[in-house]
């Protein structure tokens, strides 16, 4: 359903107007609520990984083929107001300038539990490929050090109150051989509207759920790793890192880093080797150098 609007204070579309990123996450509550996917390519993704959208908001200017084919997707299998407008009111809408043209309310989805999420990454090893049906050679986890089995890498998050730097860890555990993110709570949402766009839509790629607590990744047989600066850190490159079939790799906050009860509880510290002075990087670049040395270097990679 087609529906142009030219008033700012039509209330049809306040979930892309006037909504706070609390109140579209509770939007439904107890039921659930709404999150904000944008661009054509983010909606795209969001639709591939089973998302239902509530409605949309477009610039009735935008004719790119990647939004016509969202637009398709959406009138063939879905009933939802499709709201158009021209540039300036989506401008006012987002306060800057959209460059993606497109807004998409959707149904935050139902989260696995962490045995769901583990025993989904576990069939996902045991079948050989990944989430997207690439297969993951086994002679690559030979390479590795690990000739007995599938490698399972898992990034656990706490405290990591930005959004950006939530998005952009997302989006680097993807793409650098991570098979899940696990959040703690404090930590920000992974389907805030920031959140997803610096993830480039990678959060609806990479399994991923919510934690209380870490008890179950030993129990699961995982090897815990904190990244911290501590006197008794390894180095990344210690090449007994790689040795452990199931690995999972704890990153703190900015700033304040991992609790210490979480630096106690993990088997491992450990450090990037830095220069000149440096002692530490933001979370975002130390969790892609992390998962670059520690995920799934798989040969059939696409390198760009």
């Amino acid at each position: 359903m087609i529906i142009p609007v030219q008033d700012l204070c039509d209330p049809a579309f306040s979930i892309f107007h006037t909504l706070n990123e609390a109140q579209l996450r509770h939007y439904y509550e107890p039921e659930g609520g709404i999150f904000i996917a944008e661009s054509a390519k983010v909606t795209e993704r969001a639709l591939d990984a089973g998302c239902v959208p509530h409605s949309m908001l477009v610039n009735n200017a935008l004719h790119t083929e990647e939004a016509e084919r969202v637009l398709r997707r959406i009138g063939a299998d879905f009933d939802i107001p499709v709201y158009t407008a021209p540039e300036n009111v989506m401008t006012k809408i987002t306060g800057y300038h959209l460059t993606g043209g497109l807004l998409c309310a959707m149904y935050r989805p139902e989260m696995p539990s962490p045995s769901e999420l583990l025993s989904r990454i576990q069939k996902t090893a045991s079948s050989g490929t990944d989430p997207d049906g690439n297969g993951i050679p086994k002679k690559q986890d030979q390479e590795n050090g690990c000739p007995d089995g599938i490698l399972q890498r898992i990034a656990v998050l706490e405290n990591v109150t930005n959004p950006t730097n939530a998005g952009a860890i997302i989006r680097s555990a993807a793409a650098l051989g991570m098979d899940a993110v696990l959040f703690r709570e404090g930590c920000a949402d992974p389907l805030n509207r920031r959140a997803i766009r610096v993830s480039m839509g990678c959060v609806f790629q990479i399994p991923w759920t919510y934690i209380s607590e870490y008890s179950f990744l030993k129990e699961a047989g995982f090897h815990c790793v904190a990244t911290a600066l501590t006197d008794h850190a390894v180095s990344l490159l210690d090449p007994s890192l790689k040795q452990h079939e199931k690995l999972a790799v704890f990153m703190g906050a900015e700033g304040n880093g991992l609790f210490p009860e979480t630096i106690d509880f993990c088997d491992d510290t450990v450090c990037i080797p830095m220069q000149h002075g440096v002692d530490s990087l933001n979370v975002a670049a130390a969790s892609a150098v992390m998962f670059w040395e520690l995920g799934k270097h798989q040969e059939n990679s696409v390198l760009w």
